[in-house]
């Protein structure tokens, strides 16, 4: 049985970076990836910002800089605006997760790949309680022994299971595919709103620069419709504008995003970051800066617990507190307004756009626009047009009122005004 300070399940940017972090710190990483590739199969729109450039220190995976976007209404009513600077970054999302793993091994973690985490145990050492994980590999079945496990491994992730964690509130399935379609706009990325092809959410079509555009829906999990027909219906929506079909797709990405806060992501042994611990945007549904942020938090409180055998389990248990602390008020801001869009009708929907087209309005869409923190933008333009409040049920008043940063609790409808911390 092999021996590790930690082992990481997901080879994908959260787990790629928490690897990464503790082996240039000393600790032995074992990094296990279920796939035989790292970064296949794709499951991201591949859309960031130039923090998570920061983070993974280098540009190799960017294929398209971008400064503008549309957003059209149920109607097809349109909203343009445009920066003048690059505002977002269209990467090849295989391209960072390979950078990404082989960081992590230049550092000196050890990368598996084709290995499935399947279950976990604990079992008491000479150094206290340790977690031995199974895996299964192409070899036959591995056990690892460890000080600590990190789950990486998505919104499904089976070791935020075995750690008794429990899932996100909500996981939306989404479903993209990626065409040759030089006639769409390359220079911005257009988002659809509407109830008949997202409820819920939105469709999306994102240029990279070469003539190709990934075109993707995401929705409410509802009966009778799947987000495979919502993107059908967003290829009729997008070929009436062009006056002709889109043509077959070169590629199909199936996924689900998870949406909501999980109570807890630490345990005595364990943590999980990225799409496991649902540290996702919830009114854009991107999770590579969050999750990679966090998981430096992660590595930073699971150095800490590895360097204080004594004090383990209060040192890891500073994850939750240091992750929340700068990015749980944000994702509870998105939370609630997210909870807000999706009371809106499509009707409503076409008024907000109306409303929004005012260009005192679209300069300061331009000037407070953060692909990573959306509720800034959403906050200034509330200020400025308090007239946009009239959309919204009365729970927007009270959160606007208050000055204590909690938001109302919309969870179990609109007529609760419930605070939560």
């Amino acid at each position: 049985m092999e021996t590790v300070d930690a082992v990481v399940v997901g080879a994908g940017p959260a787990g790629s970076t928490v690897a990464f972090e503790l082996a240039r710190k000393g600790w032995s990483v074992l990094l296990a990836e279920e796939h035989s590739d790292v970064g296949q199969p794709i499951q991201c729109a591949g859309l960031v910002s130039q923090r998570v450039l920061n983070m993974a220190g280098s540009e190799t995976m960017v294929l398209h800089r971008l400064g503008g976007a549309t957003i059209w209404s149920p109607s097809l009513g349109r909203l343009h605006f445009e920066a003048n600077e690059t505002r977002a970054f269209v990467i090849a999302r295989n391209r960072l997760d390979s950078y990404l793993a082989e960081r992590a091994v230049g550092a000196g973690a050890r990368l598996q790949t084709g290995w499935k985490f399947t279950r976990l145990r604990h079992v008491q050492g000479q150094e206290k309680e340790r977690c031995v994980g199974e895996f299964r590999t192409p070899g036959g079945i591995a056990e690892v022994s460890s000080r600590l496990i990190v789950g990486a491994d998505g919104v499904s992730s089976s070791v935020a299971r075995a750690l008794g964690l429990k899932r996100p509130i909500e996981i939306l399935p989404a479903y993209q595919t990626v065409m040759h379609f030089p006639q769409a706009d390359q220079d911005e990325v257009e988002i659809y709103l509407s109830h008949s092809l997202a409820p819920g959410f939105f469709g999306w079509s994102i240029p990279d620069g070469e003539g190709n555009i990934r075109v993707g829906v995401a929705m409410n999990a509802q009966k009778g419709m799947t987000a495979k027909q919502g993107h059908s219906e967003l290829l009729k929506i997008m070929g009436k504008r062009h006056g002709k079909s889109l043509p077959d797709p070169a590629e199909i990405i199936v996924g689900g995003i998870p949406i909501g806060l999980v109570p807890t992501t630490v345990t005595s042994r364990g943590l999980i970051v990225g799409d496991a611990a649902a540290q996702v945007k919830p009114l854009s549904g991107g999770g590579i800066f969050t999750g990679m942020r966090c998981s430096q938090i992660a590595a930073q409180a699971a150095s800490s617990a590895l360097s204080a055998p004594e004090e383990f389990s209060e040192k890891l248990q500073g994850y939750e507190s240091l992750w929340r602390k700068e990015l749980g008020s944000e994702l509870e801001k998105a939370l609630f307004f997210r909870r807000l869009f999706v009371r809106l009708t499509d009707a409503d929907l076409d008024r907000l756009l109306d409303m929004l087209k005012e260009s005192h309005l679209v300069s300061t869409i331009v000037a407070f626009g953060d692909i990573d923190f959306p509720t800034i933008t959403a906050g200034a333009l509330l200020r400025q047009s308090p007239s946009l409040a009239r959309l919204f049920p009365k729970a927007l008043a009270a959160f606007l009122r208050r000055r204590d940063g909690l938001v109302p609790d919309l969870s179990l409808g609109p007529a609760e005004e419930r605070i939560q911390r």
